[in-house]
């Protein structure tokens, strides 16, 4: 038999079944989850398909197709049912999404192929199944015009389309409107968007962050996910809006990082961008472009402006002294020239800016300069540059800030940066510079020039938008028809509130300049500084391994974004506000008030009473002027106050359910039950809806268990907000929800000490350290606030196994080798974590009753799961029981880094070794703890004399890992650290 995978109310999936039953063949209907349930199940990859029919080995997603497979062919179906099956998926279909001038002129034509009786609802075939499936949404939003209206209820009534409505859950009106809204925001999601007229347009750009390096948690709250926040709230508002960002890829930063990692600064570029847009992708940043600057677009539209600027004598040639190296050869960028900050005193201060003061700099400031290639000191020559005439612009910039900066109430900060700016007096700005890796600077005599990063780098914004879109101009010239809204952190304020709109404004051209902007202070990282060239704090990537989940981290970032002045990011901090904010208020509330659903009213939400009515109407006073407040605060990007405010509304939900006690009331007073019950629903969809903005990932896990459709859900819509004030009716009644759980878990103090001193220092050891099993790799907590292991640290049953017996009093005494539990063993399985890409699933072999299941940072190094499989390994067995990413992990897998992190080795056990057997130390007897004591940190205390010799044997202190067949080696790396 024929099988169908859909999504229940799917109107596509209505077509084939429909089809099924006009030719009288068996078709099984499958109900899935989301469009991703569905592609998966089969092998065509193009995620735009939302159904799979399958008739033994044939699949096929497009509904023409299957249909007309049902019908016995193309070659049986006439030519005009042949063309409408095509114009409903082709035209029709995208026509309902778009709505407007496409979807009148698309109903036009079906009003003229009714009036030539070219279809027709009396005959109900193929043809008018089709569009009558593709209009069917519409019909049930009452969208449609009277004669397509009496179509569509005509063709309802035909009993093929009547059994096929039953079997795909389209008489379910509200699921089928779901459905159709979702693909329709996937639908126009994937079109490039024009300003719509009438409508709020707003162009929403982060600052581009550098491509030389991994960004860190300062870096992303003060960019790019804030910025997401805005975007996506505006979305769901309504308003028409475009987010673009992308790497900032030329000038000295990148050629530096090349010179470091030896490689060109093309391929620096390939690596750090994937490395950016992988980070970003984690952390659901929902850009409509994450582009680059190296593009031909990036190009064209920089040097236009040049000549621009050029033309309209904004531009002055100067002859300048600057600083060049003769062990280099060549005259010295910002970036390539440190020395003593003249203002600060700060003894390594860059060429361009000081990170002690923040001033920024030109080079020949410097006091004590240093060519950063050579290590010599560089000489004084002349070069010719071309500069930007800031002064002859500065009436019409000071005209611009005053103006705009009231109109779109710009912050304190952001107002005091650019005034000192001006107050100071604008002086000729260098635009130009002796570099290769840049935008070529188009003018007879600079060939061998390129423009310098801060006069190309903003029309990134630009150029990404022109690769997003052809019709570029129309949100960049059109200023009367778009809002211009930047966020970034203080240290680039003066370039997009001086710099560039100078820029803009000496082109001559009708820019859309920028309205508002928000602006961050600084994210500190445990009392000290991020600092991307040195690699302390915690990065994007480290932070995916700690296995503390995206919404999580979101939300730490946001309610601890540095809006008025500098914060602190920490551990405990972070697991405070998860544990008693995330936890226990919102993820209480939402639990509870499902579980009644569920406990009470067999999962169906039951309907509203009079009953119960006064203490529901009395919320919907308390809650419905503070969604009017989280409306107004997003409106002023305050997210810090719109995120407070989700918070007291779901503290409002718990005090609600304290106050009711459904719980009493349904012994009581059945009645009166089902309203608190219908209410307290009703707030978690708005929550759902006024969260999605911050945590999309945990607004969409509230929503599964809703059972309710995401896009159309988190909507913000104006009946939403109105709504609000009456919570009891924001979800029907009858509405069968899903499976309640929990939904957050809580963070314990072990693992917030162990998590702080993992990541604490320096990058690319971090990294090495989580490949090699240990540090970066911490795990969530359990249910019970368990402790965070290492990324193949131990786990409950792992613990249990390597514990057995009785408990033996702890071990005294200063920790080394022979408190360890290190073992030989043999890899029988491997595969890739589900939920984790870089991370294996392994079972091991250590001569125990049942293999141990490993958790493995190894994907980095060894890219195949079958690689592992057979290998001979040596495991650390007595680490305390923890789980990585929902996975158990009941030992270490040892390897061995190299001292930059950039190699990696297993630790092999000789051949002769027995699977099982301890490995000793020499010179260190004693019998290995049961279980390590994570408060004792007795293997962060001996790991650090863990390494390898000249021989590649690896040793501790001296003393070589020793098995009965000899000692354990590494393949290659001398000097290793052993994790």
């Amino acid at each position: 038999m024929a099988s169908l995978h859909a999504r229940k109310g799917d109107v596509q999936a209505l077509k084939v079944d429909a089809a099924a039953h006009l030719y009288g063949k068996k078709l099984n209907f499958a109900a899935a989850a989301s469009v991703s349930d569905v592609t998966n199940k089969g092998s065509n990859p193009f995620s735009s398909n939302t159904i799979l029919f399958s008739a033994g080995e044939l699949q096929l997603s497009e509904p023409s197709a299957a249909a007309t497979f049902l019908a016995g062919g193309r070659n049986t179906l006439p030519l005009t049912a042949l063309k409408w099956l095509d114009w409903s998926e082709t035209v029709l279909r995208p026509a309902t999404y778009l709505g407007g001038e496409a979807l009148a002129e698309a109903e036009a034509e079906l009003a003229a192929a009714l009036a030539a009786g070219e279809l027709s609802a009396a005959k109900a075939g193929l043809a008018e199944v089709f569009v009558f499936a593709t209009l069917l949404p519409l019909g049930l939003r009452k969208k449609l015009p009277q004669q397509l209206e009496d179509f569509v209820t005509a063709v309802a009534a035909a009993p093929a389309v009547q059994a096929a409505v039953a079997e795909v859950g389209c008489d379910d009106g509200a699921a089928v409107v779901g459905v159709w809204h979702d693909d329709a925001a996937a639908y126009t999601a994937s079109r490039p968007k024009r300003p719509i007229p009438g409508r709020r347009n707003i162009l929403i750009t982060s600052a581009l962050p550098y491509v030389n390096n991994v960004p860190h948690l300062g870096n992303i709250i003060g960019c790019v996910l804030s910025a997401d926040v805005y975007a996506r709230y505006c979305r769901a508002r309504g308003h028409n809006c475009i987010y673009v960002c992308g790497t900032d890829e030329y000038g000295t930063a990148t050629e530096t990082k090349a010179l470091e990692e030896g490689l060109t600064c093309q391929q620096i570029c390939d690596k750090y961008h994937a490395i950016h847009a992988g980070i970003y992708k984690w952390f659901d940043i929902a850009f409509d472009r994450f582009g680059r600057t190296p593009t031909r677009a990036q190009t064209k539209i920089a040097q236009d402006m040049f000549q621009s600027l050029q033309s309209r004598g904004q531009l002055v040639q100067q002859e300048m002294q600057q600083l060049y190296s003769e062990a280099a050869g060549k005259f010295l960028a910002d970036r390539f020239v440190t020395g003593t900050c003249p203002k600060c005193g700060y003894e390594d201060a860059r060429g361009d800016q000081c990170d002690g003061c923040g001033n920024l700099l030109n080079p020949t400031e410097l006091i004590r300069p240093k060519c950063k290639l050579t290590g010599t000191t560089p000489v004084m020559r002349s070069t010719r540059h071309v500069f930007l005439d800031l002064p002859q612009l500065s009436p019409a910039l000071q005209e611009y800030i005053t103006t705009t900066s009231a109109q779109g109430g710009w912050s304190a900060n952001c107002v005091t940066l650019t005034n000192a700016w001006m107050r100071d007096g604008l002086k000729l700005r260098c635009i130009t510079r002796d570099l290769k890796w840049g935008t070529p600077v188009p003018l007879e005599g600079f060939q061998d020039k390129v423009f310098y990063v801060w006069f190309d780098a903003p029309i990134g914004y630009i150029s990404i938008t022109a690769n997003y879109t052809p019709d570029w101009e129309a949100w960049w010239k059109n200023p009367k028809d778009v809002e211009l809204v930047q966020f970034m952190g203080k240290d680039n304020v003066p370039f997009h509130t001086v710099i560039f709109p100078a820029t803009l404004l000496g082109t001559g051209q009708d820019w859309t300049m920028m309205r508002n902007i928000s602006v961050t202070e600084y994210l500190n990282y445990e009392g000290g500084k991020f600092s991307k060239s040195r690699g302390t704090g915690v990065f994007g990537n480290q932070a995916q391994d700690t296995g503390i989940p995206v919404e999580v981290w979101r939300y730490y970032l946001l309610a601890n974004r540095p809006e008025q002045a500098d914060t602190d990011f920490k551990w405990s901090d972070l697991a405070a506000k998860n544990n008693s904010e995330l936890l226990a208020n919102l993820g209480n509330f939402i639990n509870r008030a499902l579980m009644f659903v569920s406990k009470f009213f067999d999962g169906v939400v039951p309907g509203a009473t009079a009953a119960g009515q006064a203490e529901a109407e009395e919320l919907g006073k308390v809650v419905g002027p503070k969604v009017d407040e989280y409306i107004a605060a997003l409106e002023r990007i305050k997210l810090k106050e719109g995120l407070r405010l989700v918070m007291s509304i779901s503290a409002d939900g718990n005090k609600f359910l304290q106050d009711t006690k459904p719980w009493v009331a349904v012994k009581e007073d059945k009645d009166k039950c089902a309203t608190l019950v219908a209410t307290s629903v009703g707030m978690v969809r708005l929550l759902s809806a006024l969260m999605a903005p911050y945590m999309p990932s945990l607004a969409a896990k509230i929503l599964q268990q809703l059972n309710l459709p995401y896009e159309s859900s988190v909507a913000l819509s104006d009946e939403l907000v109105a709504g609000s004030r009456s919570p009891q009716t924001l979800v029907p009644a009858g509405h069968a929800i899903g499976t309640p759980g929990p939904l957050i878990s809580a963070i314990s103090e072990e693992t917030v000490a162990e998590l702080r001193a993992r990541f604490g220092g320096n990058q690319a050891e971090d990294e090495a350290a989580a490949a090699a099993g240990t540090g970066g790799g911490a795990k969530p907590a359990d249910k019970k606030g368990g402790a965070a292991g290492g990324k193949g640290g131990a786990a409950a049953k792992g613990g249990a196994a390597a514990a057995g017996g009785e408990k033996k009093a702890a071990r005294e005494g200063t920790p080394d080798a022979s408190w360890l539990d290190v073992r030989v063993g043999v890899i029988t399985k491997a595969w890739k974590h589900p939920d984790a890409e870089s991370l294996y699933v392994e079972e091991v072999d250590v001569g125990e009753a049942q293999p141990r299941q490993v958790v493995s940072g190894l994907v980095k190094y060894i890219p195949t799961a079958d690689a592992l499989v057979g290998r001979r390994v040596v495991l650390l067995c007595n680490l305390k029981p923890a789980a990585m990413r929902g996975v158990q992990s009941q030992a270490m897998v040892l390897a061995a880094s190299s001292a930059d992190g950039a190699k990696l080795e297993l630790l092999e056990p000789p051949a002769g070794a027995k699977v099982g057997e301890r490995v000793s130390w020499p010179g260190f007897p004693g019998e290995p703890e049961k279980q390590l004591n994570p408060r004792k940190k007795v293997f962060e205390a001996v790991q650090p004399d863990f390494t390898t010799d000249a021989g590649c044997v690896a040793v501790y202190k001296g003393a070589p890992f020793t098995t009965s067949a000899g000692p354990v080696k590494v393949a290659s790396i001398v000097g290793a650290s052993i994790k």
